[in-house]
């Protein structure tokens, strides 16, 4: 099951609550042009910037389990090994981070939510997801969210395992959210029936945060 740890304080969580406090980068600008791709308040990059809590968990491929429980049918405990024997899929996809960079045209390979969704079969009162990080991170979904159709549980970045810095060995990808809800060191997932707000949405953070709303935190 998920570890109940929470990551530690430190200086960015707090320049972070600091910025939701001040409404820091928002633009005001919450409608999408005819065939805009950046968001609001974003700017491009080609780099992948690194952002963690300060805790990178030395997690390998060979220790790596996924637990996936709560309002479902079908627990499921998978090692590394099986995980990577379900249907595999590709997507492309664009990152867009709260700390307003954005990111092109991300070649991801793994499991796609559907799948998941389909081997665990939530219950019908099931209605939101939270998913748990071997760091002790955590984050809520709605479950269209987690549901999206090239959502997917990542495991290889341009045709290359997903580093450790990167959040390997799996990762969630929800492209079309602000990536804190792409959680990073995937552990456990668990689906409620009543939400459960995570680390970020209790620190002054939007519930669902959509980019092109410029739903950066709690009170947009």
């Amino acid at each position: 099951m998920a570890n109940d740890s929470e990551p530690p304080d430190n200086k960015l969580t707090r320049t972070k609550e600091k910025w939701a406090r001040e409404g820091r980068f928002l633009t005001g600008r919450v409608t999408r042009p005819e065939g805009q791709r950046l968001p609001p308040g974003q700017h491009l990059t080609k780099d992948w910037p690194v952002l963690d809590l300060g805790v990178v968990p030395p997690v390998s491929r060979e220790r790596w389990r996924l637990d996936v429980y709560g309002a479902i049918d079908n627990p499921v405990f998978w090692t590394f090994a099986e995980f990577s024997a379900q249907k595999q899929a590709q997507f492309t996809s664009d990152i867009h981070c709260v700390t307003t960079w954005s990111r092109y045209d991300n070649e991801w390979e793994g499991l796609a939510t559907s799948e998941l969704l389909a081997a665990c079969q939530p219950r019908d009162d099931a209605r939101f997801v939270v998913l748990h990080s071997s760091d002790g991170y955590t984050t809520n979904l709605a479950l269209e969210d987690f549901a999206a159709e090239d959502a997917l549980l990542a495991h290889s970045w341009s045709g290359q395992p997903l580093t450790e810095e990167h959040g390997g060995p799996v990762r969630l990808v929800v492209p079309y959210l602000y990536f804190w809800k792409s959680a990073k060191w995937l552990q456990a997932i668990e689906f409620l029936t009543d939400d459960a707000p995570g680390f970020w949405e209790v620190r002054g953070y939007h519930n669902r945060g959509d980019p092109w709303a410029e739903q950066r935190y709690s009170g947009d």
